[in-house]
C-alpha cells in the first residue's frame, strides 16, 4: 500500500480539504450576502475600484492561496 492510499493520510487530507472549503464558503457567502443585502456598499469605491471588484479578486486570491496551503500541507515534504 503506497503512502497516498493509507487511510490515515486520506482522512487527514479530507479533513483539511473540508476545513478549507468551509472557510471559503463563509467568505463567498459574505460576498453573496453583501451583494444581496447591501448592494450600495458593494458599489462604493476603494482606490477608484468598486468594492465588488476588490472583494471578487480577493476571493480568487484566497482560493489560490488555500490551494497552495492544501498542497503544501498534504504533499509538501514527500519524496518520490
Amino acid at each position: 500500500m503506497s503512502r497516498d492510499d493509507h487511510p490515515a493520510v486520506t482522512a487527514r487530507r479530507n479533513r483539511l480539504g473540508l476545513r478549507l472549503f468551509v472557510a471559503y464558503l463563509v467568505l463567498y457567502g459574505g460576498f453573496m450576502g453583501t451583494t444581496v443585502f447591501a448592494p450600495a456598499w458593494m458599489g462604493a469605491t476603494i482606490g477608484g475600484v468598486n468594492v465588488a471588484i476588490v472583494y471578487g479578486f480577493g476571493l480568487i486570491a484566497v482560493a489560490l492561496g488555500m490551494a497552495l496551503v492544501y498542497v503544501r500541507l498534504t504533499y509538501g515534504g514527500e519524496s518520490e
